[in-house]
């Protein structure tokens, strides 16, 4: 498709991908397509909409309250949703709903998304924007999920801001052969890992690459460990 032949919105969305996303090194197909299936601009705060598909962090407005969280670039987004070698069939946990746009990501990659959010308004905001989507295949819940949430074992599990560490609750909440995607460290240095579950007991890191972004809102108490 040239980006001439289609409306100026769905050329905003193209022009996101080929001059942002794509030249940050994603070019999995199937990111790309729930790229141009999922309706960024529809997840975004009606007062930052024009901002949409934007390379750049959007504050996340609810009923004119600011949360004091953010949407992510598109390109980061895209690079975290590549990075867990979705598969079909994947059951996955989110930490950190925001507008909920990351999970309709995931959940058009994976079977289902579990999305946890510790800011109620977030999760009232994400639920709405899910709906209005007809995604059905995300359940949003309220909580501290900063340290594992319940008993269920993930086939990948992503978290949207940054931890100083990385909880072992978080680590054995994955299936064996499952992945986990975070972002570690502090302010001006963090980078993102992919943690993969190689035994019931063993583990492989893997750092991915650098980027900064706000920390994960709730309380973090365990080290991270390689």
């Amino acid at each position: 498709m040239k980006a001439s032949s289609i409306p100026d919105i769905e050329r905003a969305r193209f022009n996101m991908v080929e001059q942002q996303i794509r030249p940050w090194d994603v070019y999995d197909a199937k990111v790309l397509d729930a790229l141009f299936a999922v309706r960024r601009e529809l997840f975004v705060p009606t007062v930052h909409r024009a901002l949409a598909f934007s390379d750049l962090e959007i504050p996340l407005i609810v009923q004119s309250v600011d949360t004091h969280q953010t949407m992510l670039a598109p390109k980061l987004e895209a690079k975290l949703a590549g990075a867990l070698f979705l598969k079909p069939d994947d059951c996955v946990l989110e930490i950190g709903t925001g507008s909920g746009y990351q999970a309709a990501l995931l959940a058009h990659l994976a079977r289902e998304v579990t999305s946890v959010e510790i800011d109620p308004r977030l999760v009232a905001f994400a639920q709405d924007n899910l709906r209005q989507n007809h995604i059905d295949n995300v359940k949003v819940e309220t909580g501290d999920a900063s340290n594992g949430w319940g008993t269920t074992e993930y086939d990948a599990i992503l978290v949207t801001g940054s931890l100083p560490s990385v909880p072992d609750g978080l680590k054995y909440q994955l299936r064996v052969g499952g992945c986990m995607v975070v972002i570690v460290g502090t302010q001006p240095v963090m980078t993102a890992y992919r943690v993969t579950r190689i035994t019931a007991a063993s583990f492989e890191t893997v750092s991915l690459f650098e980027t900064v972004i706000k920390p994960l809102t709730g309380p973090v108490v365990s080290r991270f460990k390689f």
